[in-house]
């Protein structure tokens, strides 16, 4: 019985020991290493963004916006859910590969609506898809805006595509930068490929050489002073709208009216060492007369609402403040009466008070619209009434009485009287 009982402690022991052993040998192990965690962060939206039409985007555009390979499929795979066709901004929101953050980055550069109208398509027909039709070999650097709406691209646009030509330097160089373009969608291209009079192939030194491959003028040249062409001259001597005002400000603003010197012309930064040597010949710089020359302007009989900055500076204002007030007036389009002129920032009161009480204004041109038919651009800008243009445009669906809609937006009496200077 002894025997027996040794035996069962013994085992009991064992049991024991192996057990501790297999314990320590769990305990001993190392601790596994969790895989490394990569969060993937979103695409940031490009800086030198313009306008663009979501219907005519192929993969590799979406994904020149920020978005990922994956995104991108997605977006398009909804948009052929939808009908193969965004009707509004709204509804290109709903697509779940398109962030709120996304979104808000994008937003003003969709040429969409920002609401489908109740009755379907009737109301945003300019958003249609036009086709694009092309009649023979083109120059896509000498197209103006109404040439490329002729081919069949909307306004907007037409616009987006002077600006991408403009942020390259003038010149789209190569068939292959034209393609880069956000509206040129890869069916649009294959329609105008054969028809571009430009290289396939980027130069490798583009960036280094600016404006050298754009193609060279075909104006005829005629001898002219470069102190007395206005914006129109400046365009016919080959510059674009946008060239030619840079130019005029650059003599206006910079060199305060005047080019001093042929050097002065070379420094403008739109007039490239090539455009210079093929208009010097040209130029005819009248030096006895190249101090700058103050008109006698009898500013009893100048339009507050039509005043220059150059007239401005003549009154006497300095460019900050002439800029100022040129700058909110073309955001207010136009002035409604002489208070407002004095409230404009960074302007010299003293002056500006004297201007006023000489010149006439003139408010029959300033347009004026109910809160009920004006247009959603217009309230969105426009600085009296862009913070609470969403709410208008909300109400105005229900309610068609200004009175109704001016009392639900719960405006300070100061802010409601600035809107009704702009309401019928």
């Amino acid at each position: 019985m002894m025997r027996k009982n040794y035996y069962q402690k013994l085992a009991f022991m064992g049991i024991l020991l192996i057990g501790l052993l297999a314990f320590q040998k769990y305990t001993s192990r190392g601790k596994e290493r969790f895989p490394e965690v990569k969060f993937i962060t979103e695409h940031s939206v490009p800086i030198n963004l313009t306008d663009f039409d979501p219907n005519v985007l192929d993969s590799k555009q979406w994904q020149s916006l920020g978005f990922s390979e994956k995104q991108a499929s997605t977006i398009l795979n909804y948009k052929k859910m939808i009908g193969g066709q965004f009707m509004s901004k709204e509804q290109f929101k709903k697509c779940y590969a398109v962030s709120p953050e996304k979104f808000t980055a994008l937003q003003s550069f969709i040429m969409l609506p920002e609401v489908r109208s109740k009755s379907g398509f009737d109301k945003f027909k300019s958003y249609e898809k036009k086709v694009i039709t092309v009649s023979g070999k083109f120059n896509p650097d000498r197209l103006s805006a109404a040439e490329w709406m002729n081919m069949g691209f909307t306004e907007k646009q037409a616009e987006a595509i002077l600006k991408y030509r403009n942020y390259l330097g003038g010149s789209f160089v190569s068939k292959e930068k034209f393609k880069e373009c956000f509206i040129i969608s890869s069916e649009t291209y294959s329609r105008l490929e054969p028809y571009i009079l430009l290289p396939v192939k980027t130069p490798d030194n583009f960036r280094k050489s600016g404006n050298q491959y754009a193609i060279k003028s075909t104006v005829q040249y005629h001898s002219f002073d470069p102190n007395t062409l206005d914006l129109d001259g400046w365009k016919g001597l080959g510059f674009s709208e946008k060239q030619a005002n840079t130019i005029v400000n650059y003599r206006d603003r910079n060199l305060r009216g005047s080019f001093k010197s042929l050097e002065d012309i070379k420094k403008c930064f739109v007039i490239s060492p090539e455009k210079f040597q093929e208009l010097s010949p040209y130029i005819k710089l009248n030096t006895s007369t190249n101090q700058v020359q103050k008109q006698e302007t009898d500013f009893s009989k100048i339009d507050l609402n039509m005043i220059t900055f150059k007239q401005l500076l003549e009154f006497g204002l300095d460019e900050k403040s002439a800029g100022s007030m040129i700058g909110f007036r073309k955001k207010l389009r136009g002035f409604v009466n002489k208070q407002q002129i004095l409230d404009t920032y960074n302007i010299n009161k003293d002056l500006v008070q004297k201007l006023i009480s000489i010149a006439p204004l003139d408010v029959s041109n300033v347009p004026k619209y109910t809160l009920t038919d004006a247009p959603e651009e217009w309230l969105k800008d426009h600085p009296y009434f862009k913070y609470s243009a969403d709410k208008i445009i909300f109400y105005r669906t229900t309610y068609h009485d200004d009175t109704k809609i001016l009392k639900l937006l719960k405006l300070k009496p100061e802010y409601e009287a600035r809107m009704k200077l702009y309401l019928k």
